[in-house]
């Protein structure tokens, strides 16, 4: 197996390793498959504001926690956060086109994109997995992202299907419906 970090750094007796590369970081942690979500709210003036989400996982039974991880240099995470509920749509490996939408930045996201609002105020993407409807819980500050993590209000599901996965920085599909 190849090392990818440095030596240990004598300057940090605490950790007892080096510098982690990057490139090393990011090549290494896409060795691990994540599906995609879709994070999205209605906005205070009434429209969809979300995004792409790969950092998505289960935290808590009891009480219903869900945990996501948001890039600091998100434009839509300050209009979903502001809402106060949120939906999670898992995404379907058919729907490659709604990541890529809702991954890009900009005002028309929606634009082409089918959703529905639910009773919470959050967004689903028509056509998901399933979706989780949330409300947000807490943010705290970690590195360049933000640790969000809330309560579950509402569960779908569709029977049948299979994920979008992200693999390797690459998009991938996992037969499992």
């Amino acid at each position: 197996m190849e090392r990818l970090t440095g030596p240990a750094d004598p300057a940090d007796p605490a950790t007892g390793t080096g510098p982690v590369d990057p490139a090393a970081f990011r090549e290494v942690l896409g060795a691990f498959a994540s599906g995609i979500t879709v994070v999205a709210a209605l906005a205070r003036d009434g429209r969809p504001a979300g995004l792409a989400c790969q950092s998505f996982a289960s935290l808590s039974l009891d009480p219903p926690l869900v945990l996501l991880c948001i890039g600091k240099g998100s434009s839509s995470w300050p209009k979903v956060r502001a809402a106060g509920r949120f939906g999670v749509s898992i995404l379907a490996e058919e729907q490659r086109s709604v990541c890529e939408a809702l991954g890009r930045r900009g005002e028309e996201k929606f634009a082409g994109v089918d959703w529905e609002p639910s009773a919470h105020g959050a967004v689903r993407i028509t056509g998901a997995l399933a979706t989780a409807d949330c409300a947000l819980e807490s943010v705290h500050e970690a590195g360049d992202h933000y640790l969000v993590t809330a309560r579950v209000l509402e569960l779908t599901a569709r029977d049948g299907g299979s994920p979008l996965l992200y693999y390797r920085s690459a998009y991938a599909t996992g037969a499992f419906g």
